[in-house]
């Protein structure tokens, strides 16, 4: 299957992109945006890949579901575009590297700009249904972004992986701790930011981590 994602993305995943399960999802997808609203963009489904250069690869973010609620996902987890009200796991993620880095809020919650120099803001699952948290589980997304974690634990190291909460955490469980940096800490939504988000200091880590390798830091 021609899927349209950025090279060399695209090389890496074409054999999922030519699985059975894969071949299904995309029916699934393409009869859903005929028919009700759906989110994000079908030109956005593959943002996060097609914003982050392959060779720029740094860091690997999970998130699980897009946002679900008009004019928020556009492709990258936690992100949302210029002029949209921050979601509060974004303004809680702004606040610990405020607390952590010295950051002033940025006026954007736009993260093209991480993506640009190699954080790949991986959704588990890339479409939902206006309005209706998780209404894409199940349906193959969830195997499709496993293997893309797998296939960069294959071929790269030295990549920080920041899992927050139990989801992301199981999903990463393939990165080799030995040959990358792994960085877990409870999600940054409202319910558990006060149990470990706040204080954990990921960014500057991350970025002291990248700097030991000889690679550019994060311009966070």
């Amino acid at each position: 299957m021609n899927v349209k994602i950025a090279e060399p993305w695209r090389a890496l995943l074409q054999d999922e992109f030519d699985k059975p399960y894969f071949e299904e999802l995309v029916r699934f997808v393409k009869s859903e945006y005929a028919t009700t609203t759906i989110f994000p963009a079908a030109k956005n489904i593959f943002r996060a890949f097609d914003r982050c250069p392959w060779d720029k690869l740094k860091v690997v973010i999970i998130g699980q579901d897009p946002y679900h609620g008009e004019g928020q996902a556009h492709g990258l987890c936690f992100s949302v575009e210029d002029g949209v009200a921050f979601p509060p796991s974004l303004q809680n993620i702004f606040k610990e590297i405020a607390s952590d880095l010295g950051k002033p809020t940025p006026e954007s919650g736009c993260l093209d700009r991480w993506a640009e120099q190699g954080v790949l803001l991986l959704n588990a699952v890339l479409t939902v249904r206006a309005h209706q948290a998780a209404s894409h589980a199940g349906r193959g997304w969830e195997q499709f972004t496993d293997a893309v974690v797998r296939k960069i634990g294959e071929q790269r190291e030295g990549i920080v992986y920041m899992l927050w909460g139990s989801y992301a955490q199981k999903k990463g469980a393939v990165a080799d701790p030995r040959k990358n940096l792994i960085l877990k800490s409870v999600h940054p939504s409202p319910l558990s930011v006060y149990r470990g988000f706040f204080g954990c200091k990921h960014f500057s880590k991350a970025n002291e981590y990248l700097l030991s390798q000889g690679r550019e830091p994060i311009e966070w």
